[in-house]
């Protein structure tokens, strides 16, 4: 349609706001940029080019990139998840969970992602560190009623990441030859012992 006044310049079309469709847009070409080139190579940028919108929208939803990171990879819902249910059973919910999104893929995972990111980029291992300690510490905070909670759930983000490193960074030890419920098995029973002894 052209322009009354000017009938050769036709009317600027209106920018659709649609902050779901932008955001659910933003979390896929996350996932696919730091799949592609780890998380320490990957930018805003070309994540917001990747997913059709500016890069002011993207810091806009997620604040940094180690928010966006936390958000769009796996393990980013874990939490809210595991602490919704008997907190009689916790420690099998985030045994059974944890083995379950390692098995499915390490690759990506957040904790796999800080390890790496401890030897090559210092910086950058403790922002993306900062970002996961203050997801899961609000979501365990939730349900951990014993004594110290903040240092028992310190002390298991330990754990899980100590297991990770060995099992599926370095894969070495005896950690690899367990099956996955074998590991599921003995994490649990470490687990219950940080938050409830």
């Amino acid at each position: 349609m052209k322009d009354a006044k000017n009938p050769a310049v036709a009317p600027a079309r209106k920018r659709v706001r649609n902050p779901e469709a932008h955001r659910a847009a933003i979390l896929d070409a996350a996932r696919a940029t730091f799949a592609e080139r780890g998380y320490t190579r990957a930018t805003i940028r070309e994540i917001a080019r990747e997913a059709g919108v500016t890069h002011g929208l993207v810091m806009r939803h997620f604040q940094s990139k180690e928010n966006l990171f936390v958000a769009a990879v796996p393990g980013a819902s874990d939490v809210e998840k595991v602490v919704a249910g008997d907190p009689a059973t916790l420690p099998e919910r985030i045994a059974q969970g944890y083995v379950a999104r390692m098995e499915r893929g390490a690759a990506g995972d957040p904790f796999v992602a800080l390890i790496r990111s401890a030897a090559s980029n210092e910086d950058a291992a403790v922002k993306l560190y900062t970002a996961m300690h203050e997801r899961s510490m609000t979501g365990y905070l939730k349900v951990v009623s014993a004594t110290d909670p903040e240092i028992r759930i310190e002390l298991l983000g330990a754990q899980l990441i100590g297991v990770t490193f060995s099992r599926y960074v370095i894969r070495r030890g005896p950690l690899v030859a367990l099956s996955p419920g074998q590991l599921v098995e003995h994490l649990t029973r470490t687990i219950r012992a940080i938050l409830t002894t």
